[in-house]
């Protein structure tokens, strides 16, 4: 007898992926050292260290112009399929926005990136916060929920062209007419096209990915609001017919000790680049309250939230190895199929990850019962306090 999609997944190993550092600034907006660095040669050897420490993801970040501690940055696409052609086993994914690409053009380029790296190129399709980058480059800044009309569009082009032949779609947005693609991406017993990911914490955005993505990223969250993204997205996919698999972002402090660790993150808060930290929370406020329910991204995120961009800090995933695995494991009894983590210094803290964190999470994971209740059971491990003073 198959088991029930959702007993499924529960019994799949979780998975992990990291945010690629191709970003100038690191993955925090703050002045303490981060022994990290947005180039190639660095980035190269962090893909190589990464799919030998159990990553089986990393996410090429996108920015198209300077910002909020971002001076530097390089393109996404380019340079997932760089990564991609240096390692053996590494999922590559590329943010990509759609206004300012075309998807049949990334079609193109996607198919050829994934023939190249059999099978491992996936997007992160983002409906973007940063309304300068679009107006910079003369684009038009559609309100909110439009946005995520087009990015819903977006998707169900490349889809089509991925898959079909003469593929069709008359939208509001995109025409696609009589297009055929040739050579197509690989259809792989795991996946019939590249994987497709989206973010955003909008009702908006959960009704859309239920009903077109293969992957739902969540903003840094507790297990409250993990429960909550989860519960929404799969009511959608439901209605749709379809089963949406979930990432959730955390950055993780792991140290010997909690008190070493809580050190670690009283430092970053307390070093924090006080401009760009309000410059952005200022921008991705603006961005989020105008969805039509108010309930984007960012709304409650407090100043120390958003030192870590994406709210990583929430997640809780800071302490000795044993605290951030059982957490870890508790988010997987939540529903959560994937994690996707940031560090302050990226080649020992990966190491660190893969030698010390992962053995712990799977021991744990081999000890879940075969049934789990469907959000997980009423009492999870403490996170302890992540909010601090600046």
């Amino acid at each position: 007898m198959s088991l029930p999609p959702a007993a499924a997944a529960a019994a799949e190993p979780l998975r992990f992926a990291y945010w690629v550092p191709n970003v100038s600034g690191g993955l925090v907006t703050s002045k303490i050292e981060q022994r990290t660095d947005w180039g190639y040669d660095y980035n190269r050897e962090l893909a190589v260290l990464a799919e030998n420490n159990g990553f089986d993801y990393a996410l090429s970040q996108v920015r198209y112009m300077a910002s909020y501690g971002a001076e530097y940055q390089h393109e996404s696409t380019s340079f997932s399929l760089a990564l991609l052609l240096a390692t053996e086993r590494l999922k590559v994914i590329a943010a990509v926005h759609p206004g300012l690409w075309h998807p049949g053009v990334l079609a193109k380029l996607g198919a050829t990136a994934d023939q190249l790296s059999h099978g491992r190129f996936a997007v992160n399709v983002v409906s973007g916060w940063f309304k300068d980058e679009f107006t910079a480059l003369g684009e038009p800044w559609l309100e909110h929920d439009e946005r995520y009309r087009r990015s819903e569009e977006f998707i169900r082009a490349l889809r089509a062209v991925w898959t079909e032949d003469h593929a069709e779609l008359a939208g509001d947005f995109y025409r696609i007419r009589d297009f055929s693609l040739k050579p197509k991406p690989l259809n792989t017993p795991e996946r019939p096209h590249p994987e497709i990911f989206q973010g955003g914490n909008s009702t908006a955005a959960r009704a859309m990915a239920g009903r077109v993505s293969d992957w739902y990223f969540s903003n840094g969250k507790d297990f409250d609001g993990v429960t909550e993204q989860i519960r929404d997205v799969r009511a959608s996919a439901a209605e749709a017919g379809r089963r949406v698999k979930f990432g959730l972002n955390g950055f993780l402090i792991a140290r010997d000790t909690e008190a070493e660790a809580r050190e670690v993150l009283r430092e970053i808060v307390a070093k924090a680049d006080t401009e760009a930290v309000h410059g952005f929370g200022a921008a991705v406020k603006q961005a989020g309250r105008s969805a039509a329910d108010g309930k984007g991204m960012w709304q409650d995120s407090s100043f120390e939230d958003l030192v870590q961009y994406n709210d990583g800090f929430r997640t809780g995933l800071i302490g000795t190895p044993e605290q951030i695995a059982e957490r870890i494991v508790a988010y997987k009894r939540r529903g959560v199929d994937l994690l996707l983590l940031g560090f302050l210094h990226y080649l020992e803290e990966v190491e660190y990850f893969g030698k010390r964190v992962l053995p712990l999470v799977r021991e744990l994971e081999a000890e879940l019962p075969e049934s789990e209740p469907e959000y997980g059971p009423e009492s999870e491990p403490e996170a302890g306090p992540v909010a601090l003073s600046a």
